[in-house]
């Protein structure tokens, strides 16, 4: 997909990599995009930048947990801009603990992480099936693919993200529908910084494993992805030669992982 003269819905694109694929989208030449997110005001700060520099773009409050806030979005796309061409759930959720995490943060982790990823498909599907087109970005997580030592709750609802990503690819590809897992490794976003800050083993094993990125490096790896329509997009490219040496040896790679990032209890 080209994006441009598309229709495009974010979430969680108030800020890092969210905020930098909606510049980069309308820099495209996207014909409208809806940067949303719970942050209202700086949701809006990006959009006077893209209607500063000739784009179309509308800021909307979003929890991007919600169902009906997620059909709010495609409804009101749709009445700016025209049909969806491309829905990216992005928004993402992360607290830094092991098994014994609250049940609320396995919740929230869930909410955001996988539920997010299923409603939007739900809004946004039925209008791209009877268009016989349309494009489905999911921000996972290289940590989907990978794993990550010290983070339970983000590790298996991010992994849980990419088979959902791969099931609606198998799913909706024959009818037009593509789709993508967007899995990067460590990006310098609100989301990793203050982990690393904090020495949280989870945050430092993402920082160690890859160098870190910034966010318009991942809007770029996002326009060439989408253009080339991959399933997996990776920012950082040595995931696809460390996924394969994973899968090519489940019981080696843990050990390895055992040894470099050391056992903790948690």
């Amino acid at each position: 997909m080209e994006v441009t003269g598309r229709v495009v819905v974010l979430t969680g694109a108030a800020h890092g990599i969210g905020a930098a694929m909606a510049r980069r989208f309308a820099a495209e030449g996207a014909a409208g995009v809806v940067v949303s997110d719970l942050d209202l005001e700086a949701a809006e700060k990006v959009v006077a930048g893209i209607t500063a520099a000739g784009g179309a773009a509308i800021a909307r409050h979003a929890d991007a947990s919600s169902k009906e806030d997620l059909k709010m979005l495609v409804t009101e796309a749709r009445a700016e801009f025209g049909p969806v061409d491309l829905f990216c759930s992005n928004a993402g959720a992360a607290f830094g603990t092991g098994v014994h995490a609250a049940d609320e943060q396995w919740a929230r982790s869930w909410s955001i992480n996988v539920m997010q990823h299923v409603h939007a498909a739900q809004v946004a599907l039925p209008a791209m099936l009877s268009r016989g087109h349309g494009y489905l970005l999911i921000t996972a997580s290289g940590a989907g693919l990978l794993g990550t030592p010290g983070d339970a709750p983000y590790s298996v609802t991010k992994h849980a993200a990419v088979g959902l990503a791969e099931w609606l690819a198998i799913t909706y590809r024959p009818r037009g529908v593509r789709v993508s897992a967007l899995c990067p490794l460590g990006v310098r976003t609100a989301l990793l910084e203050p982990g690393i800050a904090a020495g949280h083993p989870a945050a430092l094993a993402i920082a160690a494993a890859a160098p870190l990125l910034e966010p318009e490096d991942v809007a770029e790896s996002v326009v060439h992805g989408l253009a080339s329509e991959e399933f997996l997009i990776l920012p950082h490219e040595s995931v696809r030669e460390t996924y394969a040496r994973k899968a090519a040896g489940l019981d080696a790679w843990i050990d390895r992982t055992i040894l470099e990032t050391g056992a903790r209890k948690r």
